[in-house]
């Protein structure tokens, strides 16, 4: 008998192990920030209409107005902000989109003088002083901004312009 209840335990344990150890699906809630097409629609066009061709017109080329990232990408570089803001101390707690643009040197060849978009990480820091006997939390000069950009994160570049790199949307 005390064999059996031996047994029983170990399975039980051992099943409970087993749940507690599988991924947990996360729910996801529908964004509050979504837009019709017709006003991207009329975002695009309006533009397309005032600095996308002031701009083209400046660096005498047709620039670039959209750029693509696959979904793998994008997963990509937010479990890699995630695990960085975690091993350096940091709650990373969004991404914010940067316009840029390209060196009008040889080494970026087509992309040379256009513009771009590039995602950096956003939180705050996290890590509390090591030794400390009452452990506060580390000094940190921060910005009055609620989400300031995370410098020890590298940045991700280089999505897909497209050719022509003009898109009108929607692109079909």
């Amino acid at each position: 008998m005390k064999k059996c209840n031996y047994l029983l335990l170990t399975c039980l344990f051992t099943l409970f192990l087993f749940q507690s150890c599988t991924e947990v699906e996360v729910k996801h809630e529908e964004p509050t920030q979504l837009i019709s097409n017709d006003v991207a629609k009329e975002l695009n066009r309006n533009y397309n209409n005032t600095r996308h061709r002031l701009v083209s017109q400046s660096i005498n080329k047709e620039d670039a107005n959209s750029a693509w990232y696959s979904i793998k990408e994008l997963e990509n570089y937010i479990y890699y902000i995630k695990k960085q803001g975690k091993e350096k101390g940091y709650n990373v707690n969004g991404i914010r989109f940067y316009l840029g643009a390209y060196p009008n040197t040889r080494e970026y060849n087509e992309k040379a003088n256009m513009t771009t978009i590039f995602l950096t990480p956003t939180g705050k820091r996290t890590d509390v002083q090591k030794g400390s006997f009452l452990s506060l939390p580390a000094m940190t000069i921060q910005t009055l901004e609620e989400n300031p950009d995370i410098e020890e994160i590298e940045p991700m570049n280089f999505g897909t312009m497209g050719h022509p790199p003009k898109a009108t949307y929607p692109l079909n």
